[in-house]
């Protein structure tokens, strides 16, 4: 994987986020699909999000690289009451480790997360 197409995304996903009220409480890019853990409130609006994302994210990767970087659709699932947040952010941050990239998520250096310091898990 390179650096510099997730250093172009992080940023579009922070804007977004500010724009459609969301938290982005964890991330993890992998090789051939991207996941994010987004806090939001009644009033946020993924579809929307999503859209706006993905185009803006896309437009740039687009004229850096003449390359498509997104799918058409994308996979949503909404986090019951009975599911604990930190379990999927885990979930997700271990990506790298079912894949067989890394040994441990701590060495991944595509992912991160604003629920906790990942170093200390």
């Amino acid at each position: 994987m390179n650096k510099r197409p997730v250093d172009m995304v992080i940023p579009v996903i922070n804007d977004s986020c500010d724009r459609f009220g969301f938290n982005l409480l964890v991330f993890c890019f992998m090789p051939d699909h991207l996941h994010l853990l987004l806090g939001g409130q009644e009033s946020s609006d993924l579809k929307d999000y999503m859209k706006v994302f993905k185009q803006v994210s896309a437009h740039s990767f687009k004229k850096e690289f003449n390359e498509i970087l997104w799918q058409r659709s994308y996979y949503e699932h909404v986090l019951r009451r009975d599911e604990a947040v930190e379990d999927i952010a885990l979930y997700i941050l271990d990506n790298p480790v079912r894949a067989g990239m890394v040994q441990d998520f701590r060495q991944y250096p595509y992912s991160g997360s604003s629920l906790f310091d990942i170093n200390e898990l």
